[in-house]
């Protein structure tokens, strides 16, 4: 099995986590450069990663991976109170990836518009419910879900995209976390 993706990427590092105790490869890309560009616009027409190939099988899309994997390894799938968690996480997720988008392409995501507005509003809110979430205990176990949570709460403490202080449970969970099998191995502090 081939994992591709890039090291500071929270969708690829939730497949990394996850793989932590078996056997792949994996294939950082650069998918801003030309030549990685090529691969990956090869192998996944969305042009997004992670991507994993499995002989001739490739499955795009982290959620897609995590199903695949979980059937092929013999893992438990997740429950549907963890499913939307994991939908919750993403939103979290995708909002600060356009928001940081957009700050690349110069735009001043401080400015009250709409779109900003609704990403920020979306992000305050998720990390609400998640704090709340995790002081219930509901990411207690190493899942699919708290992988998940870690490799976005770490991700955005890498990027410095919003203060994490107003949610001490959500911190404390990344500290607890800090021993799990790959974490140190896919920090993406080590290999950007």
């Amino acid at each position: 099995m081939k994992l591709f993706g890039s090291i500071p990427s929270p969708y690829v590092r939730r497949i990394r986590l996850l793989l932590a105790d078996s056997a792949y490869e994996f294939v950082n890309l650069n998918i801003f450069s030309e030549q990685d560009r090529a691969t990956l616009v090869r192998l996944n027409p969305t042009r997004k990663i992670p991507m994993l190939l499995d002989g001739d099988q490739v499955i795009f899309d982290s959620g897609l991976i995590y199903r695949y994997l979980s059937e092929k390894l013999g893992r438990p799938l997740l429950s549907w109170a963890q499913e939307n968690q994991v939908v919750l996480i993403n939103a979290v997720n995708d909002s600060l990836v356009e928001l940081l988008l957009c700050q690349r392409s110069g735009l001043d995501t401080s400015d009250d518009k709409l779109f900003f507005n609704l990403q920020r509003e979306r992000v305050a809110e998720v990390l609400a419910v998640l704090e709340q979430q995790a002081a219930q205990q509901h990411f207690s176990d190493w899942n699919y879900a708290a992988i998940c949570l870690y490799s976005l709460l770490d991700w955005i403490d890498f990027r410095q995209l919003w203060s994490l202080e107003p949610f001490p449970t959500l911190q404390q969970f990344v500290a607890a976390n800090q021993h799990q099998a790959g974490v140190a191995l896919s920090d993406p502090r080590k290999g950007s």
